[in-house]
């Protein structure tokens, strides 16, 4: 079974997303499942650099509005046991770099890569549109580091970055996280294991 999870290294959501369902996939006693990482740009336009946090959230709604906004995601995230420390994080970071490098590494390692960009920015307020950050953790996790920075600074991964942006888009996929299962089953938002385990049950039923 193939899952094709359309996520932004700064979805929050795609975070919970994430964790419930590798943690189904855990429960699951079925056929085994492939995942796979598709690009989504939340905010494409932001520049390079990116912008000061507050600065970039300031269109979704007034300060108090937002500081509910993370207060929910923050009790969610504790709920499957995932912190967030919005207090650390001071940038809104342009993510085509963390993308970058999420696709120059083998689909071994793509979890573990996603997962250290998800932690830097999320609980170590780190900016992970920073090419040195993003190269930082490829040290720690003992990955080629020129490897990485190579295909960031030459966009050697733009064209398939590219392909999952216009899949998104032919395909009417407006928000992340977004869960495709062997092409037939979609999901979209941050689903609670069970709904996981009852779309694998459903897509194998399907297939029969």
């Amino acid at each position: 079974m193939n899952i094709d999870v359309f996520s932004d290294s700064v979805c929050p959501w795609c975070r919970i997303g994430k964790k419930n369902l590798f943690d189904a996939i855990e429960q699951w006693t079925g056929e085994p499942i492939q995942v796979h990482f598709r690009t989504y740009l939340l905010s494409p336009e932001l520049p390079k650099e990116g912008k000061p946090f507050f600065e970039a959230m300031a269109s979704k709604g007034s300060p108090d509005m937002i500081m509910q906004m993370l207060t929910q995601v923050t009790r969610a995230g504790e709920a499957v046991n995932i912190p967030f420390r919005f207090d650390k994080v001071e940038r809104m970071p342009n993510t085509l770099a963390s993308h970058q490098f999420i696709k120059s590494v083998s689909e071994e390692d793509t979890t573990r890569v996603v997962d250290a960009i998800f932690k830097a920015y999320f609980e170590d307020g780190k900016d992970i549109g920073d090419v040195e950050v993003l190269l930082g953790l490829a040290d720690d996790l003992g990955l080629d580091v020129e490897h990485v920075r190579e295909a960031i600074e030459n966009e050697r991964k733009m064209d398939e970055i590219q392909a999952d942006i216009a899949f998104a888009r032919e395909n009417q996929i407006t928000g992340v996280p977004f869960f495709v299962i062997n092409g037939k089953l979609a999901l979209s938002g941050a689903h609670p294991v069970e709904n996981f385990l009852k779309a694998f049950k459903q897509v194998t039923e399907m297939e029969g």
